[in-house]
């Protein structure tokens, strides 16, 4: 986020992660707290579609950090919302069943996307994943919101080790599909450790960026247990 609120809650409270929402869920929600500060978009793009993204950060018990989107790129704006607030959670996984409006049908994004779905012998069959970004965001509340320059972000989980192999596969798959349409995949594997990017752990990197609500930190194996206290 390039733009952030200052938390509901001293600063020391900030000890949990709800697990009942994850990174990259949209959020529906009742109502937006007004802080002091935010930017002038952030009324008219709540208005525009009431929704935000469930950002990695920790907060106080009751609250769940977000993130909300304006119209242009540089409209990125983190903040908190109390979980009483929330009307429903759409994980990623749920919208990658779900087709936008039949005008943007065509668009290089979604077509991709329904191009990976329709596929039951890729290199996806037996992944949990779906959308963020963009289009995940545009699936959820049938907002224009993907141009037709747009990159297609993907959210996998992977619970389990991906072994390097499987990795390479997966990426050249996703990669040679998304340039079919003239259009960048962006993937991103969600691990015990945090989201790392699928290219970094294809890569062979000795150590890889995990971004947790902790915090980025480089590991050598996001599956790896966590000994003692996170």
């Amino acid at each position: 986020m390039q733009v952030c609120a200052a938390p509901p809650f001293a600063a020391d409270h900030a000890l949990s992660f709800d697990a009942r929402w994850q990174p990259h869920d949209l959020l529906r929600l009742h109502r937006l707290p007004q802080f002091d500060g935010e930017p002038a978009w952030v009324r008219r793009a709540f208005e525009r579609a009431p929704y935000a993204v469930v950002r990695r950060a920790l907060a106080a018990d009751g609250f769940v950090a977000i993130g909300l989107r304006g119209t242009e790129r540089s409209q990125r704006y983190g903040t908190w919302v109390h979980r009483d607030d929330i009307e429903i959670a759409v994980p990623p996984e749920a919208l990658a069943r779900r087709s936008p409006l039949a005008s943007r049908n065509a668009l290089p994004t979604f077509a991709t996307l329904a191009a990976l779905r329709r596929d039951t012998a890729g290199a996806l069959v037996g992944f949990d994943w779906g959308p963020t970004g963009s289009a995940g965001f545009e699936l959820a509340t049938q907002t224009p919101t993907v141009t037709f320059s747009s990159d297609l972000d993907l959210l996998i989980r992977a619970p389990d080790k991906l072994p390097r192999h499987a990795a390479i596969q997966l990426l050249d798959y996703l990669q040679a599909t998304a340039q079919r349409a003239g259009i960048r995949v962006d993937v991103q594997l969600e691990t015990p450790a945090g989201g790392v990017a699928l290219a970094e752990w294809a890569a062979d990197k000795a150590r890889v960026m995990a971004r947790h609500a902790r915090g980025p930190q480089l590991v050598s194996d996001p599956w790896a247990p966590v000994h003692g206290n996170p």
